[in-house]
């Protein structure tokens, strides 16, 4: 996002000129119809909730976006997931997508707090399959972890571990990434981002219609790039916090899936895989052709739902 800024004013006032040739395609407010529906989770306090999916007596399937993401992120999967016959739901947290602000600070005990109380209000029975992309691999550990009678298996997706944070070069990318989530913030308070939001840059997910309106907004959101750059900005202390949680219980399923060639990457892949390994029902798929983000668009959700799949199966089995 920022390199593309960085190519000029020329560039970007083209895209301004662009963006009012067609009507600006966006409401008056910015923000597009809501999916889903807000939900309380304490007096005066909601989160937005996206539950999709017959339910039956398989597990629900709860999605937890990574860093910047929120429940528009999971349209493709939850798509994928509702056709193979999957109950799943999805969530903003706290100040970003259609959520209303949290208290600060937005580290991993008031995320993963949240989640609690949303999931207790939300009526789903548990126990449930927990699905974390990105950084979300911090709260599926810290959650299981405080409540592991509602765990029937553990899906990670492209996803970050506790332990990861103490490699020299995991640290250098997480410091990186802070300064630049501070930017993209910037960026999206001062507005720069709007005439932007229906390109690319706008969706890199690769997502369904309705969803990918919200994830353009929301790209182009100051409030939510502000929480979101706050809550990669305490990246070591969720990360902390998790690996004070005891590791996923070895008699869990837990598949992880990642994005991207092996070679070249065996290290980050193999940390990566390590709760898959230790468990006693464990399952990798390297997903070569995907990217961090597209895997988990339309294009390669049914990776994820095999991964889902297998879960359930190994949970049934005992």
């Amino acid at each position: 996002m920022i390199q593309f800024l960085g190519r000029g004013v020329a560039g970007l006032a083209l895209l301004l000129v662009s963006y009012i040739a067609v009507g600006g395609m966006m409401t008056a407010t910015g923000a597009p119809k809501m999916r889903g529906q807000l939900v309380e989770i304490e007096p005066g306090r909601k989160l937005r909730l996206v539950c999709e999916g017959p339910k039956s007596d398989r597990p629900v399937v709860w999605l937890e976006a990574g860093a910047f993401g929120f429940a528009a992120d999971w349209g493709g999967t939850q798509e994928a997931l509702t056709a193979a016959g999957w109950r799943s739901c999805a969530y903003d947290r706290a100040g970003m997508g259609f959520s209303p602000k949290g208290p600060s600070p937005r580290d991993g005990i008031a995320i993963v707090t949240d989640f609690e109380k949303l999931v207790a209000a939300s009526g789903e029975s548990g126990p449930y399959i927990l699905v974390g992309h990105s950084m979300a691999g911090l709260r599926l550990r810290e959650y299981a972890g405080r409540n592991p009678e509602k765990v029937a298996g553990i899906v990670l997706v492209d996803a970050a571990t506790p332990e990861a944070a103490q490699n020299p070069q995991m640290q250098g990318f997480i410091k990186t990434f802070a300064n630049a989530s501070k930017w993209a913030a910037r960026g999206a308070s001062l507005g720069l981002y709007k005439p932007l939001a229906h390109t690319r840059l706008g969706d890199k997910i690769d997502l369904p219609p309705a969803a990918k309106a919200e994830k353009g907004w929301a790209f182009a959101n100051g409030r939510h790039n502000r929480v979101a750059a706050e809550e990669v900005g305490l990246w070591k202390e969720s990360s902390d916090q998790a690996a004070q949680q005891p590791d996923f219980d070895p008699k869990w399923p837990v598949a992880v899936v990642t994005a991207g060639p092996v070679a070249g990457r065996e290290l980050r892949k193999e940390m990566q895989a390590g709760p898959a390994r230790r468990s006693q029902h464990g399952m990798v798929d390297h997903v070569e052709a995907a990217s961090h983000t597209l895997l988990i668009g339309r294009r390669f959700a049914d990776h994820i739902v095999r991964a889902v799949a297998f879960v359930a199966d190994a949970y049934k089995k005992g």
